[in-house]
């Protein structure tokens, strides 16, 4: 099976069954090509993403697909990093000939495959949880960036904690340093102070010479933003077995890694858009669904997956408002579109992105997410204001 474009039916990804549409005609289905990191540091959560795509997909098609067209699944692993990005967005629109990518990437992979999306005129609607500010005529983004995320933490140690020195340790690419440059930027706008800042190239998983200038350091808190899934892994763990207990917010740990950590991730603070416990029936009705088809594989549904999910009836929603797949029509659709899903209305109205509720939680010892606040439809600030 080749590891840069799997055929997936809905279904079937995560099993890696290679299936054919059978006697569907190409032009009877719409192709949704998902670039994802089932290897490298994203291979913790990627098949909860799938896992989302699929129930999306395979609902959507019970009732008739989009504009009577079958949804058909494409993922491709990028690796979760550039190089493999490239071979994937490359595979999936000039091979596969997908009518839109939506899926969640480190944001090194998706900045490598964001030229190849406008060679090709593709519509990507990005489903990850990133750093901000990244701007293209066909890219859309339903999840949340620092100007949404950052605050509740900061805000929270400063409150509870009087905590008015930070350490910040990161992965050392896009993501990592531009959640931390905002962070800094927003402790010391609130009268913190910084006093280390530390990274970690994405791969690495030796966060010892780190550790032991985060404790020389003495500061009341810490805050890191990671590569999503296995860095998250290995700096907490390290950090547990080093005796670090100072308050500690994660940037980049969503609610799915977490319980894969087991009782290393007791106590983080983490900000996000999603976690299980909402309360709203749409949100129940989700999570029943999942189990429903997934059972006992049912991997956590989280805040990198959940926004796969509300993608995909998103796109659907954009080429039925369109009146068609053609990419110009949908990419001027999805501006307009609003989808009710398991985070509630999500609009991606402002610069190609959306206000979300935010909700500040805490990690248990079960690995689940007590909510402590509640911050309503918070705006994504400015992000790409050139952008038409």
């Amino acid at each position: 099976m080749s590891r840069n474009s799997i055929r997936l039916s809905v279904g079937a990804a995560l099993m890696g069954v290679a299936l054919s549409s059978g006697s569907v005609l190409a032009e009877d289905v719409i192709k949704i090509g998902i670039p994802v990191g089932l290897s490298g540091a994203n291979s913790v959560v990627a098949p909860s993403v799938v896992q989302a795509a699929e129930l999306a997909a395979e609902e959507i098609n019970a009732k008739g697909g989009i504009m009577g067209k079958k949804v058909v699944l494409e993922v491709a692993d990028d690796g979760s990093g550039a190089a493999g990005a490239q071979k994937a967005f490359d595979s999936l629109i000039f091979q596969k000939k997908v009518n839109v990518l939506i899926s969640m990437e480190t944001s090194a992979a998706r900045n490598a495959g964001l030229p190849i999306v406008t060679r090709g005129k593709t519509p990507f609607i990005y489903t990850s949880f990133y750093e901000g500010r990244s701007c293209n005529k066909y890219l859309y983004v339903n999840a949340w960036v620092p100007d949404q995320q950052v605050a509740p933490i900061v805000d929270y140690f400063n409150k509870n904690y009087k905590a008015k020195t930070f350490f910040l340790i990161g992965s050392d690419y896009a993501f990592g340093r531009g959640m931390l440059e905002f962070t800094k930027g927003y402790i010391e706008k609130t009268g913190g102070k910084v006093l280390g800042e530390e990274y970690l190239p994405m791969d690495g998983s030796d966060w010892t010479p780190i550790i032991s200038k985060l404790k020389a350091a003495k500061p009341d808190a810490l805050i890191t933003s990671t590569a999503g899934g296995a860095p998250n892994v290995t700096l907490t763990k390290q950090l547990r077995a080093a005796g670090v207990n100072i308050p500690y917010g994660n940037l980049a740990v969503d609610e799915g890694t977490a319980k894969s950590m087991g009782p290393d991730a007791e106590g983080i603070f983490i900000s996000g858009s999603y976690f299980t416990t909402i309360d709203s029936p749409k949100n129940k009705e989700f999570l029943a669904a999942m189990q429903k088809k997934f059972g006992a594989n049912l991997k956590t549904p989280n805040d990198l997956s959940v926004p796969e999910y509300e993608g995909v009836y998103a796109y659907k929603l954009a080429v039925e408002k369109a009146g068609s797949a053609d990419a110009d029509k949908v990419i001027a659709a999805l501006s307009e579109v609003a989808f009710e899903g398991p985070r509630g209305v999500i609009k991606m109205n402002k610069q190609r992105h959306a206000p979300l509720t935010m909700y500040l939680g805490q990690v248990q010892k079960d690995g689940s997410v007590k909510t402590l606040s509640t911050f309503k439809d918070v705006d994504p600030g400015a992000q790409c204001p050139n952008l038409k």
